[in-house]
């Protein structure tokens, strides 16, 4: 069974190659794309063993993970993953939710940080999540514990319907959208996340993402 992991990346530096450390070593084809970075990317990832695409200017983190993810179905993949560039995913819980849904009659798999305790999460990214769950719950009605995870895993097959359009972060909120629309089978999992990597990281989503899914719900 052939495994591709999309990592879309955005000035992560040196974040990036702790990751590519990470994944390199397991089975999977490694995808990593490039949205529009500032830094020579192509020469941070030169030497590792895997798939580099690039967009020439920023896209928004969902179209990075529409270009690999299109490209892992052209591999011939039977299984795609996302996961997140800055070292915050754990190779373990990857693991854990690909064999999950293996072994499991699901189409997706989601990872999530709140159905555990282990989490520590600074101040204010445990308040946008919970604001962002609450817009997700009242407003967009999508009852997912943790509506902006980016560590999940399909099935390829079925691509066709979770075509997502949106280029920014709004394509995690649309995704569940077309989970449940398509009526695919799914099952959120209890991941870890390492928050305190690098201080200097900017904390997102942003406080703005919560307008922006009420304003997305009410003119769409």
């Amino acid at each position: 069974m052939l495994v591709s992991v999309v990592v879309p990346t955005y000035n992560e530096g040196l974040r990036l190659q702790s990751t590519l450390d990470l994944l390199v070593p397991t089975k999977y084809e490694v995808i990593v794309v490039d949205d529009g970075s500032e830094e020579d990317t192509a020469e941070i990832v030169r030497g590792y063993p895997i798939h580099f695409l690039s967009h020439p200017v920023n896209c928004g983190q969902g179209a990075a993970l529409k270009t690999g993810t299109e490209y892992a179905r052209q591999l011939g993949s039977d299984l795609i993953a996302h996961f997140d560039a800055d070292g915050q995913h754990r190779v373990e819980d990857l693991e854990k939710m690909i064999a999950h849904l293996q072994n499991n009659d699901l189409d997706i798999v989601l990872g999530s940080r709140f159905m555990n305790q282990e989490t520590t999460f600074p101040l204010q990214k445990r308040i946008i999540l919970q604001l962002a769950k609450i817009f997700s719950d009242k407003i967009m009605d999508l009852d997912f514990s943790d509506p902006q995870s980016g560590l999940r895993v399909f099935k390829t097959n079925i691509l066709d319907q979770l075509d997502w359009q949106k280029n920014d972060f709004l394509h995690c909120t649309e995704i569940l959208s077309l989970i449940i629309e398509n009526k695919l089978r799914y099952q959120e999992l209890p991941i870890i996340v390492n928050y305190h990597l690098d201080g200097k990281k900017e904390v997102r989503p942003r406080l703005s993402m919560g307008l922006k899914i009420v304003l997305h719900k009410l003119f769409h």
